[in-house]
């Protein structure tokens, strides 16, 4: 009894297990917030956007390859691969990054959204760690989408055999290069409180910015830009085409080439270092 003489409930300890009337754990709260920016991304134009893409790619290359019938591109199924897949998937990686990623972050500064997720029981990094996991899940169904096609077509084209297991191990590496780009992407996203900013700026580094750089650093310096997420790229064509025999090998000063070792190094570095620094700038940030 209290002092009115009403009876007091005794309450129980409080539970984290997501159950309604209670605040989940950190880890809950980003899957929770992944899967509800992952469903608005599949019912967003941007998504329709990224489909159109890749149905329009796809559609320019099975067209192509059916008219013309390049015995360079179907006599076999890395010819064929290495050119269709890796050709196509650097591309849609790039855009998925900027559709999806440009303006993850920013946008919670410009759209004042951040400003009441900040007033509930949920930390930032789930936050951050929730659209990250559906930006990248939203791009993995677009380059999922891509690869499905290609494997239809490289069995019609060159024959079912053609299909390896060195598809599947590139298809991997895929996978974490676009971890690397979103986590860059991402961390660009997370220096400015304006959408158009953020997307504009990844855009124009992965699409030429990155490019420039390097060829300044080969000219200029004369030193391998290993520093630079795109010099990892070619590592994605390694399990069809294997690995070429300058890899890795100076010429000048200058390794054109990175080994498999250091191309997965050079991502793995992109996405621990990118994604914990745009997470440290979120963190920091104060929504006004």
């Amino acid at each position: 009894m209290n002092a009115t003489g009403s009876p007091v409930i005794a309450r129980a300890p409080g539970r984290t297990d997501g159950s309604l009337g209670t605040t989940p754990p950190s880890w809950m709260q980003a899957l929770l917030m992944s899967r509800y920016q992952f469903r608005d991304y599949l019912r967003s134009r941007r998504f329709l956007l990224m489909i159109g893409i890749v149905a329009a790619i796809s559609a320019i290359l099975i067209a192509v390859i059916a008219h013309y019938r390049p015995a360079g591109l179907i006599s076999t199924g890395a010819a064929f691969f290495g050119s269709a897949w890796i050709g196509g998937v650097g591309v849609l990686i790039i855009f998925s990054a900027i559709i999806f990623g440009g303006d993850a972050i920013a946008g919670e500064f410009q759209n004042k959204t951040g400003y009441y997720l900040m007033g509930l029981p949920i930390k930032r990094w789930s936050v951050y760690a929730g659209k990250y996991l559906a930006a990248f899940g939203a791009s993995l169904v677009t380059i999922g989408v891509y690869f499905v096609v290609l494997l239809l077509a490289g069995a019609y084209f060159v024959g079912g055999g053609a299909i390896g297991a060195g598809v599947f191990e590139s298809f991997a590496l895929v996978m974490l290069y676009l971890a690397a780009v979103l986590g860059t992407t991402f961390l660009f996203s997370s220096l400015f409180k304006t959408s158009m900013y953020g997307v504009i700026i990844v855009a124009i580094m992965f699409l030429f910015g990155f490019t420039i750089v390097s060829a300044l650093v080969e000219g200029l310096v004369g030193v391998t830009p290993w520093f630079i997420i795109t010099w990892a790229q070619s590592a994605l064509s390694y399990p069809i085409t294997g690995l070429p025999r300058t890899a890795g090998l100076s010429a000048a000063g200058i390794v054109v080439y990175p080994t498999y070792a250091q191309g997965i190094g050079v991502m793995l570095g992109y996405f621990v270092g990118t994604t914990l620094g745009g997470l440290a700038l979120f963190e920091r940030e104060e929504f006004t």
